[in-house]
Parts: structure tokens; C-alpha cells; sequence
């Protein structure tokens, strides 16, 4: 009995300890709630865990080189690409990450949307003036002809919006502008369109079905707008030599500029109407408040685009075409990826001439001490067959063309620094500061596989300027770009340039 009786005890005691140790056990965890796909939106979007938010993230890395210049998407037309000396790159390359992160959320008002556009990139840099050897810092991108730096790492936000209800608020593709801008079928960076480049707006899109919406916006105009409101009163020998027909006297911002658009995208391809105005607000005639200022003018563009899809020539081939006329908007043109001030280096025949040079400038509007602005007329088109051979070659044809014609008045103002300045032999007679710009070119696509993508593209581009022929100039020292003092004749130039590319897209 006793026995039993201490069998019966020690089996509690071991129970009680099972039970103890059973009570000190971890709660079973809840089921993992996996990531679930979202399809109201297409493919590749998800529902953030735990929300009726849908995300897709996306993105491609690029390396890319282009020979025979200094900068990237542009050819050398100025600085020490233009100069074609020692100081010249052969080479430039550029390495970058770009990211998109596309959030949207059904409500009872309707979809609401997030986009931003984030890039992570590295470029060549260059050498800087005669016996300075090399410089250091981080280079500005779109800002052409900046990249005379041992090299640089960037960090940028291309687009950050909020879409809701037919809005747009934040930094977005400008609704001047069309699905392809100044890239109807390349990479080289044409005159003769909007620019792609991101601006901060408020916008609203009105979608009347059937492919047609109409948009009305309102977008920073500073650096995305501007050329140069060039006061002439402050031109010297060493600004005019590079283009600059006078200080860049722009007052802080005023008013955003104002933009219209239509749009009808059809199965057939797609048509654009958009209209911009744009107010020039110059600083003041000279050094102080007490010198006066210019009175504000208003500019304005125009621009009508025709893209025409599945053409006969095979599946998938398109014509892409943009026309552009301003006056007083040089940048809807000129858009803000490429040179407003030219000044290209080449060789001469002439006696006595070292070698020869075109000079060409784009401005908005110019004055002098005293005067008012004086707007500029700026206009060209762009466009490109593209054609598809196989599911993994394309090719295109593309080119560029933009026009910059000043007024008399305005001719009278920097042809009187001109020829003062840089005695221009030809005399006034012979001096025009309208110019012509063009690039010409072909790319060619190799895609082994999805997603993944070779291209190499061959750009010419053109300077043709108006001054008389045979007109010789007289420059100053250009110490950044180690040219003498000494006669230079003015002459149309040419450069060509090579981009090899390699995308991974994701």
C-alpha cells in the first residue's frame, strides 16, 4: 500500500511537472500571410501585406559609353569636347540604377496613385584648362558641358507625383509634352521638341473616352523653361567667344508657365496638340536696384505631334514626328538637355587664321541698359522611322532640327558687342547671330533575350551659323580650353559621336 501509494504520488508530481513545462511552451504562430498578386492593374503589381494597396516595383540598370565627347547624349559642341584638342575626351561612360516604385489604391473616389522615378549613376569625368590637369567633384546631370571633373556618383529624383481624381501634383512628365519627346526613335538628344525632362506641376486630365484627353497644367518654369534673358550691356570677348551673347540676367520666378494639350491615342497611332505660355522676368539693368529692369514679357509655343503605328513596312514599325514653334520659349526647342551656347572647333584654310570655329547662342529674350526685352523666335521638328526585323533586332532613322532668328532690334544689340568685342572683319554687315542646329543619326537594337538589350547609335550633328563667310573674329586667351589669343575664322562645323549601350530591364 505504501508502495502504491508513492507510485500514485511521484506520477502527480511528474504530471504537474508535464503540465508546468506545457504551460511555458510558445503560443502556436498565426498562418503567414503571404504576398498576394494584384491584377486590377496589370502584371507585376502585389498587395502590400495587410492593405488594399497595390505595388510594382521596376526598373533597369544601364551602362553606356560615347565615343568622341565630353558629355553624354550630346555631342561636342562646346567646352572642352568643342575645343578638339588634348583636353578631349575619346570617351565617356556612364553607369546607372534606375528604380520606379508604382503604388495604387482603389476608393470610392476613384484610384489613387504614387509614382516616383529614382536613379543612382556614375560618369567619366575630364581634364580642365591648360595645365590644371585634373578636377574633382561630382558631376550635375543635365547640365550639359559640366562634366570637366575626374568623375562623379548622382543621386536623383526624377518623378515624384500624386495622382488622384483626374489631378496631378509633384514632379511629372511635362503635359506639353508627347509619349516621346525629343526620343522618337534614339538616345543622342534632338532640338526640335519639348523636353522629356521632369518638372514640378499641378495638372488636371480630363479623359473624354475613346483615347481623347485634354490636360491643363501649371509648371515651374525655373532651369525646366528658361534658356537665357541675356542682357547685352554685359557681353564680353570671353562670353561672346563661347556663344554667350551676354550676362544671363533671369529674376526669380513670377509665374509658373501654363500649359494646354489634346491628345488622341488610337490603335492607329496618336495625335497632340499642346500650347504653352511663359513669362520672362528679367532681373535689372545693371548692378543694383537703382539701374531699373526690363518689363515682363510673355512668350509663348506651340507644338503638333503624329505618331503613325503598325505601318506596313512590318508589325510593330512606327513614325514618330514632332513640330515646334516659339517665341519667347527657346526651351520648348532647346529643351533643357541640350546646349544653348555653342562654340565647336575645327580646322582652317584660310591665311593668317589659326584655326576655324562656330559660335551660335539660343536665348528667350534680349535687352540692353535701358531697353526692353526683346523676344527670340526658335522653331524646328523632330522625327524617326523605327522598324523592327526580328523579334530581336530593331533599327532606327531619327533626326533633329532647331532654328534660333532674332529680331532687328535685337541683331543691332549683340552685333554691336560683337564686332566691338571680337572684331568681326566683316563688320556689321556681315554679322547675324541666327543659327541653325541638326543632328542626324541611326541606332540599332540587339535584344538576345527579354529584357535585355544592346544598342549602338551613330549621331551627326551640325552647326550652321549666319555670320558672312569668309568673316574671321579675334579671340581673347581661352585658358579653360588651352585656344591662344589670335584670328579665327567663322565657320559651319560638324562633329560625330558613337553611343554603345547595354540595358538590363526589370
Amino acid at each position: 500500500m505504501k508502495i502504491a501509494k508513492y507510485l500514485i504520488a511521484g506520477s502527480a508530481a511528474m504530471l504537474a511537472g508535464v503540465g508546468a513545462q506545457a504551460a511555458d511552451l510558445p503560443v502556436k504562430a498565426k498562418a503567414v500571410e503571404y504576398v498576394k498578386i494584384c491584377s486590377l492593374y496589370g502584371a507585376g503589381f502585389y498587395y502590400m501585406p495587410g492593405t488594399d494597396t497595390c505595388i510594382k516595383l521596376g526598373g533597369y540598370l544601364r551602362a553606356w559609353m560615347m565615343l568622341n565627347t565630353n558629355s553624354m547624349g550630346v555631342n561636342a559642341d562646346s567646352g572642352v569636347g568643342g575645343a578638339a584638342n588634348r583636353l578631349s575626351n575619346y570617351y565617356t561612360y556612364r553607369a546607372r540604377q534606375y528604380l520606379t516604385v508604382d503604388t495604387r489604391t482603389a476608393t470610392e473616389y476613384g484610384v489613387v496613385r504614387t509614382f516616383s522615378e529614382l536613379v543612382f549613376q556614375w560618369t567619366t569625368g575630364g581634364y580642365n584648362g591648360a595645365g590644371t590637369g585634373l578636377t574633382g567633384g561630382a558631376t550635375t546631370y543635365n547640365s550639359v558641358g559640366t562634366n570637366a571633373t575626374v568623375g562623379g556618383g548622382q543621386l536623383a529624383v526624377w518623378t515624384a507625383f500624386i495622382q488622384f481624381a483626374g489631378f496631378t501634383f509633384g514632379k511629372a512628365i511635362s503635359q506639353f509634352s508627347t509619349p516621346w519627346s525629343e526620343y522618337p526613335g534614339n538616345y543622342a538628344e534632338l532640338p526640335g521638341s519639348s523636353a522629356y525632362d521632369q518638372v514640378n506641376q499641378v495638372s488636371y486630365t480630363a479623359d473624354f473616352g475613346q483615347g481623347i484627353t485634354a490636360s491643363f497644367s501649371a509648371q515651374d518654369q525655373v532651369q525646366h523653361d528658361q534658356s537665357n534673358i541675356w542682357n547685352v550691356s554685359a557681353a564680353t570677348a570671353a562670353g561672346l567667344a563661347t556663344g554667350t551673347y551676354g550676362a544671363n540676367d533671369i529674376g526669380g520666378s513670377r509665374a509658373p508657365d501654363l500649359i494646354a494639350s489634346l491628345r488622341i491615342d488610337q490603335s492607329w497611332g496618336l495625335f497632340q496638340a499642346s500650347l504653352a505660355a511663359h513669362d520672362n522676368h528679367a532681373a535689372y539693368h545693371g548692378a543694383t536696384e537703382l539701374t531699373g529692369y526690363p518689363s515682363d514679357k510673355w512668350g509663348w509655343a506651340g507644338q503638333l505631334a503624329l505618331s503613325i503605328k503598325n505601318i506596313p513596312t512590318g508589325p510593330g514599325d512606327s513614325i514618330n514626328m514632332t513640330g515646334v514653334y516659339a517665341k519667347g520659349a527657346t526651351r520648348y526647342v532647346f529643351h533643357d538637355s541640350t546646349l544653348t551656347s555653342f562654340a565647336r572647333y575645327g580646322g582652317t584654310s584660310m591665311a593668317g587664321a589659326y584655326q576655324s570655329l562656330g559660335i551660335a547662342g539660343a536665348s528667350d529674350s534680349v535687352f540692353v541698359a535701358g531697353a526692353g526685352q526683346e523676344l527670340t523666335t526658335a522653331y524646328g521638328f523632330n522625327g524617326a522611322y523605327n522598324h523592327n526585323w526580328d523579334p530581336h533586332w530593331s533599327s532606327s532613322i531619327f533626326g533633329g532640327f532647331g532654328a534660333v532668328r532674332y529680331n532687328s532690334t535685337a541683331k543691332g544689340y549683340i552685333c554691336g558687342a560683337f564686332v566691338a568685342s571680337l572684331a568681326l572683319s566683316s563688320g556689321a554687315s556681315g554679322c547675324n547671330p541666327d543659327f541653325n542646329y541638326a543632328v542626324v543619326g541611326t541606332r540599332t537594337v540587339w535584344t538576345p533575350v527579354k529584357n535585355l538589350s544592346f544598342a549602338a547609335e551613330l549621331d551627326y550633328s551640325m552647326i550652321d551659323q549666319k555670320y558672312a563667310s569668309g568673316s574671321t573674329v579675334v579671340l581673347p586667351l581661352q585658358s579653360g580650353i588651352a585656344k591662344p589669343a589670335g584670328v579665327y575664322e567663322l565657320k559651319d562645323q560638324r562633329s560625330l559621336a558613337i553611343q554603345l549601350v547595354a540595358t538590363r530591364s526589370f
